[in-house]
């Protein structure tokens, strides 16, 4: 009666054997397995995140809610894909004879991390562009929903000719107390530009100078038609406004930096665990492989 390889304890002999330690076409398969998995579940993973994306207020997850559970998901798929092609690894390999236990559990072991790599590599390599687009369509969503206002008034400020948040706010300094005079203020864009410009300025600042208020007040005073303490009262309340949405963008733009940190160590550390898992399930497969063969001689 045969007894596996994992039951005895004998040591290997001298000579080499004719078979190579490796065999490359359960790695190939079990590697390809992986990926398909991979795909599969990350697609999956892409549309239910979709779910909890709405374009209504208060409806739909944060930005590092959403970010945390497409981390959290990526470490489920790496799991399950390295658990499924290091076991298939494990099982469609070839017996080794006259091998040491101890060198069998290696090399099995090794057979996991090589399916692990090759998938990764396969993954990375062919599946990027795919990858990235699906993993990144509810997260860019989330963030375009709620906080898209924020980041492209922040990201206008540097040009105020197209800035549509910080327009509004300077045309709502030059408002006239009478719509009557709207029609006859005559050309408001050279003042809003110069305006506009000083406003930026300021913001970039962190404050507006004495000068620059003042300047800004004649100027609503003169275009709007109402008094100086009025006006100056508008260009307080305007740069208030814009630094409130300077505010907001700088803690939008750190709770996406966040997000992205965890997202980052997240997949980082389930890509270890998933090589730890490839090689464990390996060892399994082979293990299972091997003690199916004794039985199989054991009752022939």
């Amino acid at each position: 009666m045969m007894q596996s390889s994992y039951a005895r304890g004998d040591v290997a002999t001298p000579s080499e054997s004719s078979k190579p330690a490796i065999n490359w076409g359960p790695i190939i398969a079990g590697a390809l397995a992986a990926s398909t998995v991979t795909i599969v579940l990350i697609m999956l993973g892409a549309g239910l995140g979709l779910t909890a994306v709405s374009p209504w207020s208060g409806q739909s997850s944060t930005l590092a809610t959403l970010a945390t559970a497409t981390a959290v998901w990526l470490v489920v798929v790496q799991w399950l894909s390295s658990a499924i092609g290091g076991y298939l690894a494990g099982r469609l390999r070839t017996r080794w004879v006259n091998v040491h236990t101890d060198e069998v559990y290696f090399r099995d072991t090794a057979h996991g991390f090589l399916v692990w790599a090759l998938a990764t590599v396969l993954v990375v390599g062919l599946f990027s562009s795919a990858i990235s687009s699906a993993l990144g369509t509810g997260v860019k969503a989330a963030s375009t929903v709620a906080a898209a206002p924020v980041l492209g008034a922040a990201a206008n400020l540097t040009d105020a000719a197209q800035d549509e948040g910080l327009g509004y706010l300077v045309d709502g300094m030059f408002r006239p107390a009478d719509p009557s005079r709207l029609g006859t203020a005559g050309d408001n864009a050279s003042a809003t530009a110069e305006a506009s410009r000083i406003v930026v300025a300021s913001i970039a600042a962190g404050e507006m100078t004495t000068e620059d208020r003042t300047y800004v007040a004649q100027l609503v005073a003169s275009r709007s038609g109402i008094s100086q303490p009025d006006a100056e009262a508008r260009v307080d309340a305007a740069l208030a406004k814009a630094q409130q949405m300077k505010v907001e963008a700088q803690e939008a733009a750190d709770t996406a930096r966040k997000a992205s940190m965890t997202f980052a160590l997240l997949t980082a550390l389930s890509m270890a665990i998933g090589a730890f898992i490839a090689s464990a399930a390996a060892l399994l497969g082979g293990m299972q492989r091997d003690e199916d063969d004794d039985r199989l001689h054991a009752v022939g």
